[in-house]
C-alpha cells in the first residue's frame, strides 16, 4: 500500500474519467490520496472531493503563483473550509521566483500571512519553493513554521536546501522527477534524508514518472517512484519504502 501526498485531481483532464483514475489507483494498492488546493476555487473543490471519496483528503491555500490573486475574503473563506472533515494540511504555498506570475514582494507577503493562517488552524505546511531557496527558509524560520511542521513538496532542491528543511523538521516528498534520467543529484540527496522524514506523491496531472514520463499523471503512478526511492537507497526493500512513507504521511497530515 501506499499514499500519494500531493495530487491535484480537481484538474480539468481529469473531467471524463476522474473515477476511473480513483479506481486505478485503488486497483495499485493507494490506500489514500492528498488533493491540493491552489486558490480558493480548487480548495474548495479539493474538499468536495474528498467529502465524496473515502480514501481522498484535502488541503486549502494559494499558490505563489496566485498570490496577487488573494482577495478579502479569502482567509475568512479558508478558516471555514478548515472546519470541515478530512482538511489535513495547509497549502501548497510557497515562493516560486522561476515564472513569477505574481511580483515577488507579494509572493513573500502572502507566504508569510499564509504560515500565520496555518499555525493559528493548526495545520501542517506544503511547501512549494522554486529558485527561491534562501527567501523561503528564512520565512519559515522567522515565521515558526517549525510549530506546524509540514513536508518540502516534489522536492528537487540541493542537499542545503534539504538540511534547512530537515533541520526546521520538515519532511520531503519526492516525485516522478526522481525517475528522470537527469536526475542524478536529486536520487544523491534521496539517499541520505531519512527513512522517517520521506514522502512520496504524483504531483498529478503534471511530472508522469518514467515509463509515463510526458504523458498525463495519476495517483496509480505513485509506485514508481517509491520502486526508484527503494532502488537509490539500496538498503530497503520497495515493502520498507512502502511502509515508511505511509507511516510519515499518515503522521504528518494526521490520517487515521
Amino acid at each position: 500500500m501506499l499514499i500519494d501526498s500531493h495530487a491535484h485531481l480537481d484538474d480539468l483532464r481529469y473531467d471524463t474519467d476522474r473515477d476511473n483514475v480513483l479506481q486505478r489507483a485503488e486497483a495499485a494498492g493507494i490506500e489514500a490520496i492528498v488533493t491540493i488546493g491552489c486558490d480558493l476555487a480548487t480548495s474548495q473543490a479539493a474538499v468536495a472531493l474528498a467529502q465524496a471519496h473515502p480514501n481522498v483528503f484535502a488541503t486549502i491555500g494559494v499558490h505563489p503563483h496566485e498570490a496577487k490573486e488573494i482577495e478579502e475574503g479569502w482567509y475568512e473563506s479558508f478558516r471555514s473550509l478548515a472546519g470541515q472533515p478530512k482538511i489535513v494540511a495547509y497549502g501548497e504555498i510557497g515562493l516560486d521566483y522561476h515564472y513569477d506570475h505574481s511580483p515577488r514582494e507579494i509572493q513573500r507577503e502572502r507566504f508569510r500571512e499564509q504560515i500565520r493562517l496555518a499555525r493559528e488552524l493548526a495545520l501542517p505546511l506544503i511547501i512549494h519553493t522554486r529558485e527561491a531557496q534562501e527567501d523561503t527558509v528564512t520565512i519559515l524560520r522567522e515565521e515558526g513554521a517549525a510549530d506546524v511542521g509540514g513536508v518540502f513538496h516534489c522536492f528537487s532542491g540541493d542537499a542545503w536546501l534539504a538540511k534547512d528543511a530537515l533541520d526546521l523538521g520538515f519532511y520531503l516528498s519526492f516525485s516522478g522527477v526522481l525517475t528522470f534520467k537527469n536526475a542524478t543529484m536529486l536520487r544523491d540527496i534521496a539517499k541520505t534524508v531519512p527513512l522517517d522524514r520521506l514522502m512520496v506523491e504524483t504531483d498529478c496531472p503534471y511530472l508522469a514518472p518514467v515509463p509515463y514520463r510526458g504523458k498525463r499523471n495519476e495517483p496509480a503512478y505513485v509506485q514508481y517512484v517509491a520502486e526508484t526511492l527503494a532502488e537509490v537507497r539500496g538498503n530497503g526493500s520497495l515493502e520498507s519504502i512502502a511502509r515508511a512513507t505511509v507511516d510519515n504521511t499518515k503522521r504528518v497530515f494526521r490520517i487515521p
